[in-house]
């Protein structure tokens, strides 16, 4: 698990830590490895929403076009750890309060999900407004799980939002391809 990365590539386009308006400015990255998940040790580039299993990375965050790219690594426990509250209030609150209403969730790193209750789903998308969550390249289990706590009413996923090729573009041609297929499918 150490040795799973967040994307690195776009670093020469935006960095989380020297961001005034991002939750992690001013961050001191470190080679020590410092999280674990459930004793293995991760990446210490992973940033901590405050849960025990969720970690992230914001790779892009563009104000003007009001959108965000964010990686995620581990296990989203709603259930346990109510992974989505701390993931609200330490990270996406802070994003919308600064006009980002737009999101790109990567999750080919989600190993598993466990659901609980949608109170804080509903409220983030109740905050976007004119906005949307696009969820990308989540493992099909979790898409399942998620239909099965209906999750699917708050959340894009699933067919064309899988995107294997991400990496080779750049943030706003990724925010450009997602935004249509968004659009596309909410009908504006």
């Amino acid at each position: 698990m150490h040795d799973i990365e967040p994307f690195y590539n776009w670093e020469k386009f935006y960095n989380v830590e020297s961001d005034k308006k991002s939750p992690f400015y001013g961050r001191i990255y470190s080679l020590h490895y410092e999280h674990d998940i459930y004793g293995y040790y991760i990446h210490p580039q992973w940033d901590s929403v405050g849960s025990e299993t969720l970690f992230i990375k914001i790779l892009f965050v563009d104000y003007k076009k009001k959108f965000a790219i964010i990686e995620f690594f581990g296990e989203w426990n709603d259930a346990l750890h109510n992974d989505i509250m701390q993931l609200k209030r330490t990270v996406i609150d802070r994003l919308c309060k600064n006009g980002i209403n737009q999101f790109i969730l990567i999750g080919e790193n989600i190993l598993n999900f466990h659901g609980s209750d949608e109170c804080y789903y509903e409220e983030w998308f109740e905050d976007v407004e004119d906005g949307w969550i696009a969820c990308l390249n989540f493992r099909d289990f979790v898409e399942s799980e998620w239909t099965k706590f209906k999750l699917d009413f708050y959340l894009n996923f699933g067919g064309n939002l899988y995107v294997e090729d991400w990496r080779t573009y750049a943030p706003n041609a990724l925010y450009m391809r997602v935004s249509d297929l968004v659009r596309k499918r909410i009908g504006n």
